[in-house]
């Protein structure tokens, strides 16, 4: 998870408030302290973590209650004071207004800046954008390399030339045809510091290409120094925005977001892992979800869309809803959840989830389970994904021997399908109350049995 430790802290300061008798000054003043101590631990500037827990404070003893009780309404100040702490509503950026749009990429060495190029290129690839990357980097040996093989595994064209020093030279040569693309990533030079002969490039190519978006490239591992570099890039090339990458791997991201927010260089997109999918655009709101348990509704809802067609899921949703789906059905969801990202991501992202405080081990053991399944589901006949009613013993064996699993696995898969087919029939029908909690209970202890220590 994205700043876990940061998460679980303030999940834990929140639960407080549940178990609490009532809300008074003590109540307070102890979530006070606890908030202090978890964004002060997620690097997070001292001044910046006092000036948004007086406030949260402030209003806790001063706000009238509205029609929530104030256990209720001290989690919405919390959350909302967060979220405005981290950007408020954030921005997007809006590709449509030109053709060619131009984002280009500023930042100094280490920071991911190719790849968060080859990333960027993919999220707008797959929203049906035509996308081109150039190399302007002549500094780094490999980075036109790089750029190149990131570009062929998305199938996304990339300009450059290896044997130019001159990046406004390389950019002019290829000018022309950029232009018929809808969206055009640039990727500059680093170094290791801001230095002057840095400075001097990025101004040149700055004006040349005249980017719709100067995006900072900056690592979450720098923590409160974000704030300085993204403020000296802004001088020498009107950054309007900044991509935070390696969230996922470091504890001190809180003072990355932080400072971003506050020098007005809002966050547009952060790096949630390694793999080229792994790029989000930022989302206060979304974001103060997950860490606090809440979910992040919007984040799911964009990634189902990017994992299955809205044709497709109204078709598999009615096939459900009769109870007439097979095991292909079932394949098919099972994969479009795949695409989706990890169990314990997808699971962050479902409003309530986020608190269950299911251990790392489950999951894994959940997703190996899902892998089992498709293993066994590639070794049925079309006939026997169509109608599983005709797996015997003897079609069970050769399923089992073909898959390479157990099988108990195999007839585990069996029994999960079918009782999902009677509950799903069971609404159809109206089944009785008592009816449907005693399948649950079935289907609960099912899932246990991949997922140990979960409560059902």
């Amino acid at each position: 998870m994205v700043l876990e430790k940061l998460g679980e802290s303030l999940k834990n300061t929140l639960s407080k408030i549940a178990d609490a008798m009532f809300v008074d000054e003590k109540l307070i003043n102890e979530l006070v302290k606890d908030i202090q101590r978890s964004l002060l631990q997620s690097d997070v500037n001292v001044k910046l973590v006092f000036s948004i827990t007086k406030e949260i404070k402030r209003r806790a003893m001063e706000e009238k209650v509205p029609n929530l009780s104030k256990k209720d309404h001290l989690v919405h100040i919390v959350y909302e004071e967060l979220v405005k702490f981290l950007g408020g509503d954030g921005q997007k950026i809006d590709i449509l207004k030109k053709k060619p749009f131009k984002i280009m990429l500023v930042g100094l060495f280490g920071n991911g800046k190719t790849t968060t190029a080859g990333k960027l290129a993919k999220f707008y690839q797959k929203r049906g954008h035509k996308v081109a990357l150039i190399s302007t980097d002549t500094w780094r040996p490999a980075a036109f390399t790089q750029l190149k093989q990131l570009g062929e595994s998305i199938k996304v064209p990339v300009f450059g030339d290896p044997k130019e020093k001159s990046p406004i030279k390389i950019y002019k040569k290829f000018e022309d045809e950029l232009s018929k693309f809808d969206l055009v990533i640039i990727d500059t030079a680093g170094r290791d510091a801001l230095s002057d002969d840095l400075i001097e490039e990025l101004t040149k190519i700055h004006k040349l290409v005249d980017a719709d978006e100067n995006l900072l490239v900056i690592g979450a591992d720098v923590g409160q120094a974000a704030e300085k570099q993204a403020q000296a890039f802004h001088d020498t090339c009107g950054v309007s925005g900044v991509i935070i990458t390696k969230l996922e791997g470091t504890a001190k991201g809180g003072g990355a977001l932080a400072a971003c927010s506050i020098t007005k260089a809002y966050v547009k997109f952060i790096g949630v892992g390694e793999k080229i999918d792994d790029l989000e655009e930022f989302s206060p709101k979304g974001f103060v979800g997950r860490l606090l348990g809440m979910g992040d509704l919007e984040a799911l809802l964009e990634k189902a869309k990017e994992a299955i067609s809205e044709e497709d899921a109204k078709d598999l949703g009615k096939k459900f809803l009769k109870g007439e789906f097979n095991l292909i059905d079932l394949y098919e969801q099972m994969e479009a959840m795949n695409k989706m990202g990890p169990l314990g991501k997808v699971m962050e992202m479902i409003p309530g989830m986020g608190n269950l405080k299911i251990p790392k081990e489950a999951l894994k053991v959940q997703e190996e389970k899902l892998v089992g399944w498709r293993y066994i589901m590639n070794s049925c006949t079309k006939e026997e994904l169509e109608d599983p009613e005709i797996i015997n013993g003897t079609r069970l064996d050769r399923i089992s021997k073909g898959s390479g699993r157990n099988i108990g696995e195999v007839r585990d898969l069996i029994k999960q399908y079918k009782q999902s087919k009677k509950v799903m029939k069971m609404f159809k029908g109206g089944g009785s109350e008592k009816d449907m909690e005693k399948m649950m209970k079935k289907m609960g202890g099912a899932m246990k049995g991949g997922m140990p220590g979960m409560k059902f």
